[in-house]
């Protein structure tokens, strides 16, 4: 069947759910991410006039590389998977776009040559890709991680053995997941002297999204591994919940809200900001009307832009139920919380979630003070 997305028409099988098959993959759920891919690569060429090339690590149909080779990149589109080499040809030629595509590990690819930016956007996580994305890309790492229930500490035994920290399954488990995925990311970029600056990064639809900034200087890459990166801790009690900076954790034996033991510890894992807020603001000036997700993209690109840069986030209706109160309406709850002298900002994980500087009984006391 023919999809349109942007400016190109490209060919895609048609799928029978969203599980992995033999069959090339054309998944339509990720449209969003796509569509920002677009904005995020032209607002990107801006940041970095020098940003030529553009590597699809797993191109599959090549509608991703089809859409980036429509805004100017020098784009190589690559895959293990003959049939799919064969469709990423054919839908460059229909669009009468330039582009190399080669039957290629990813891996092996990018061992031999340097690009860029690099799209890694697997089935499942990107952690077997990361060493050779760090290693030979210049600027920018696109990464897609789509196993969640690792990331967020539902497949514990997992998350432990592909990102080598122990994610914890919390309420706020979207958060979880992005921490422990870029932790883990700064951390093998580290090993290759590269620091990382997450400019854009959100966690949407069973998925995290994230776009790294590379410098290579090891004391880039000191301050993304030493610096930026510690441990959350979360008492399954009272919901309270604190964080601390390095590489050994350091948990309170009890929690200082409630004195319940009941603490669990996260990490290691990302707790400096993961966007640059001048850059989402430029994202969300290059969706296009043409985009199929134009108003869902512009929408989450504000969001982000006014979130406040707290490592976890809440989810209103689990505090009201925790205690016992009716749960106010969402904006009436944070303008309370910010009359009572508070920062606090709506989270783009859904709409019950928020960010905020207030501690648990000063947002129980905002709710209280609305009333039923």
């Amino acid at each position: 069947m023919e999809v349109t997305e942007g400016a190109v028409t490209v060919e895609v099988p048609e799928q029978e759910g969203e599980g992995k098959t033999d069959a090339v993959f054309f998944n339509p759920v990720q449209e969003l991410n796509r569509d920002l891919t677009v904005a995020v690569l032209d607002a990107y060429r801006e940041r970095e006039e020098r940003a030529e090339t553009y590597l699809d690590a797993m191109t599959a149909t090549g509608i991703r590389g089809a859409r980036a080779a429509a805004q100017g990149w020098d784009v190589t589109c690559a895959d293990v998977d003959p049939e799919a080499v064969e469709l990423a040809e054919s839908n460059l030629a229909r669009n009468d776009l330039d582009g190399r595509v080669l039957e290629r590990d990813v891996n092996a690819l990018l061992w031999d040559e340097y690009v860029d930016v690099v799209d890694i956007d697997p089935f499942g996580s990107p952690m077997p890709f990361a060493d050779a994305a760090f290693a030979n890309t210049r600027d920018l790492v696109c990464i897609t991680a789509t196993d969640t229930a690792p990331l967020c500490g539902a497949h514990f035994d997992s998350g432990v053995r592909s990102y080598s920290a122990v994610p914890r399954n919390t309420d706020f488990h979207a958060e979880m997941g992005l921490r422990i995925l870029l932790g883990a990311l700064a951390r093998t970029a580290g090993r290759f002297d590269v620091g990382v600056d997450p400019i854009f990064t959100h966690a949407t639809s069973h998925y995290v999204r994230t776009y790294l900034d590379c410098t290579h200087k090891a004391s880039a890459a000191n301050r993304s591994v030493q610096d930026a990166q510690g441990y959350l801790y979360h008492c399954e009690d009272c919901l309270y919940r604190e964080s601390s900076r390095g590489l050994v954790a350091d948990p309170p034996e009890a929690c200082p809200r409630c004195e319940s033991n009941r603490i669990s510890a996260a990490g290691p894992l990302w707790l400096d900001a993961y966007v640059d807020r001048e850059f989402t603001a430029s994202v969300r000036e290059r969706v296009t009307d043409d985009m199929g997700t134009a108003e869902n993209a512009r929408e989450l690109c504000t969001t982000l832009e006014r979130e406040l840069d707290e490592p976890s986030h809440y989810d209103q209706h689990r505090l009201c139920k925790q205690w016992g109160v009716g749960a106010p309406a969402m904006d009436a709850f944070l303008d309370a919380v910010r009359d009572a002298g508070h920062d606090a900002s709506p989270a783009h994980y859904g709409g019950t979630t928020f960010k905020t500087t207030a501690s648990i009984d000063a947002m129980r006391d905002a709710a209280s003070d609305l009333g039923p």
